[in-house]
């Protein structure tokens, strides 16, 4: 039997255990919602404070509480992020909790008009050759998007989906990975034995896909300019697996792939794509240091059982999925499933999650199922922010952490 590692820390004078079976309800804290990279000093000790004063850990406890937040790497100047991380990692060291750190190279990239900015000749990395960096429409590059949409409970207008198998985009993200994971092994190596469990491990991709959290219209392009009033508003199909109801985007990716170049996309296509560049990453994390237990990467599905769920299972990370239909109980979920079936990794996690109900017995059940899962390494709730209009969210996870005996509590289904 394996022996577990034991670490004793002093949180507020008491001694809080952690093990490696130890684990986590991690609370992310939103960019952009009191916190934000651009801002770095907002990551500092006030932000973890928030949540311990709501949360704090307790001697013995099988299931500890943590705070996230996103790094999205090419939102922000280098110097800027790098702060900000620092500030990040340096909270967690002041105050004892441990993190995840989440590196975000898919959704926001304003910082990096030398990537996408194609189409504007008197704007900052204007480059006709950037067509090649993000998606399209059709097979050629004079099918190149200029604009995209995403909804997050709000439809906005974002920059164009990345072509996520462009050579050149690709090295970016591997650039960025070279920057910030060294700092974040730097501070972990040399935190002290009792505080080495205070990185619970860092997370690369957010939901990757194609055409997900970055969709394009019909005749997109020719919004641009125009009012936001003229952007149409179509309903997400989550069982349209290729387009979810908008126009077809992933050309560039499949082509560049060396899939297919001409004809239809099929499903394992965009599959595909989505995998090989999140297991690129995932390799380049590995080889400069990142262990096997402490890499997750993001995966996301929206039908049932859906190729794209293969997405974040590579042999350098442990996967971990969005959780939103089935925060209830992610047993039910065929696509997550399928893939823990079949692959061995030290864990998983359920790192974007929350239960569309404000009712505390509802959360409470919820985060007993999920975590009776021994593997299950942490839940993360998605987001700090939106738990303040709901009392009986807070209350449900009181009730959960309350539960000291994981046995008890993986029992009590």
């Amino acid at each position: 039997m394996k022996t577990a590692l034991l670490f004793v820390l002093t949180l507020w004078g008491c001694s809080v255990f952690a093990t490696d079976t130890t684990q986590y309800v991690v609370f992310n804290r939103a960019p952009g919602q009191g916190v934000y990279q651009g801002e770095p000093a907002s990551l500092g000790q006030k932000a973890f404070d928030e949540v311990l004063a709501m949360f704090p850990n307790a001697p013995d406890k099988p299931v500890q509480t943590a705070v996230s937040h996103i790094f999205s790497a090419f939102r922000t100047p280098p110097e800027t992020t790098v702060k900000a991380l620092r500030v990040f990692l340096e909270a967690s060291e002041q105050t004892s909790t441990p993190v995840v750190v989440q590196i975000d190279t898919e959704h926001w990239w304003e910082a990096r008009p030398d990537l996408w900015n194609w189409w504007d000749a008197t704007k900052p990395g204007y480059d006709p050759t950037n067509r090649e960096n993000v998606e399209w429409t059709g097979w050629a590059p004079e099918n190149a998007i200029k604009i995209a949409w995403r909804d997050w409970g709000k439809q906005v207008r974002v920059l164009p989906q990345p072509n996520l198998a462009s050579p050149r985009y690709v090295e970016a993200c591997k650039a960025e990975l070279r920057r910030l994971i060294p700092i974040v092994l730097d501070w972990h190596g040399k935190l002290p034995a009792e505080k080495k469990h205070l990185l619970i491990g860092i997370k690369l991709g957010h939901e990757t896909s194609i055409g997900g959290s970055a969709y394009h219209f019909e005749s997109g392009n020719e919004l641009l300019g125009k009012p936001l009033a003229d952007d149409p508003v179509l309903l997400f199909d989550a069982e349209n697996v290729l387009s979810r109801g908008r126009a077809q985007i992933g050309y560039a990716a499949v082509k560049t792939s060396g899939i297919r170049t001409s004809g239809s996309l099929v499903e394992s296509d965009l599959r595909n794509v989505c995998q090989r560049y999140l297991a690129t990453l995932c390799r380049e994390a590995a080889q400069l240091g990142v262990s096997h237990d402490k890499l997750f990467a993001h995966g996301v599905g929206w039908k049932d059982g859906e190729l794209l769920y293969d997405v974040p299972v590579n042999p350098d990370s442990c996967p971990a999925w969005s959780f939103y239909k089935h925060a209830s109980d992610p047993r039910l979920d065929t696509g997550v499933q399928r893939n823990l079936a079949r692959y061995d990794a030290p864990h998983w996690a359920a790192c974007e999650y929350w239960l569309a109900s404000g009712d505390a017995k509802a959360w409470h059940d919820a985060l007993t199922k999920t975590l009776a899962d021994p593997r299950c390494r942490y839940v993360c709730i998605f987001n700090w922010e939106s738990m303040a209009a709901f009392p009986g969210i807070a209350k449900g996870i009181h009730d959960f952490l309350g539960v000291s005996n994981p046995t008890q509590r993986r029992m009590s289904q």
